[in-house]
């Protein structure tokens, strides 16, 4: 039987194609917990923001932000006593990082005021851990796992999608902020690999960054 989580909600996190949502999936088949994956592929301005960012990047970062809002509001703001705890493959604020990385300094200016309204009604996470790989590896897993929209995709700006993320940490002391380094792990295909990083995650921190590299022979 599986040690219960010390956390009643958990936010998984990282740059694209770090394995956020392949670990969420991972925890689902172990705990009874509820799981909460963002759902990316319905966002019809995608593949047209990935070849014209400066076109479609306010329309395809509100319609984020609002399926989003959508989907927590459903899941978080009434909470559900038949689940041990809850994760999340991404966090809320996550849509302000991307915003702030995609839109000119005018529609980001109008962006976070709305993304201000929406974000008063969520409860803060017990923890957010960031998965963190190399932009290399990440760009390997988006080859690998070939969505067809994420194919105009750039080392570039994924390191600016993963600058965002850093700054924003610097900044914040009020929740516990779990950074790992996952450049030589493959926790899907090892279960060893899996159950190092589990441990890790299932520890409490304080509030506050913290930050370890797991590497396994």
């Amino acid at each position: 039987m599986s040690t219960p989580f010390p956390h009643n909600y958990l936010c998984i996190e990282g740059n694209i194609g770090a394995g956020k949502t392949s670990f969420c999936l991972k925890l689902k088949e172990e705990y009874d917990c509820k799981l909460i994956l963002e759902e990316f592929d319905d966002n019809p301005f995608l593949p047209h923001f990935y070849k014209e960012p400066e076109r479609f990047g306010f329309t395809v970062e509100l319609f984020f932000m609002t399926e989003r809002h959508k989907q927590l509001q459903r899941h978080l703001v009434n909470q559900d006593l038949f689940f041990q705890f809850t994760v999340s493959d991404y966090f809320f604020t996550k849509t302000l990082l991307f915003a702030r990385n995609n839109l000119s300094e005018e529609e980001y200016r109008l962006f976070t005021k709305l993304f201000g309204v929406l974000n008063q009604s969520f409860p803060p996470p017990d923890l957010l851990v960031y998965f963190h790989r190399s932009t290399d590896i990440l760009m390997n897993h988006i080859r690998k796992r070939g969505r067809s929209y994420e194919k105009d995709i750039t080392e570039d700006y994924l390191l600016s999608i993963q600058n965002s993320y850093f700054e924003y940490f610097r900044n914040i002391v009020s929740i516990p902020i779990l950074i790992i380094d996952l450049n030589t792990i493959d926790f899907v295909e090892n279960p060893r690999h899996y159950e190092e990083l589990k441990y890790i995650i299932g520890r409490k921190y304080q509030p506050g960054v913290h930050r370890m590299s797991l590497s396994i022979g």
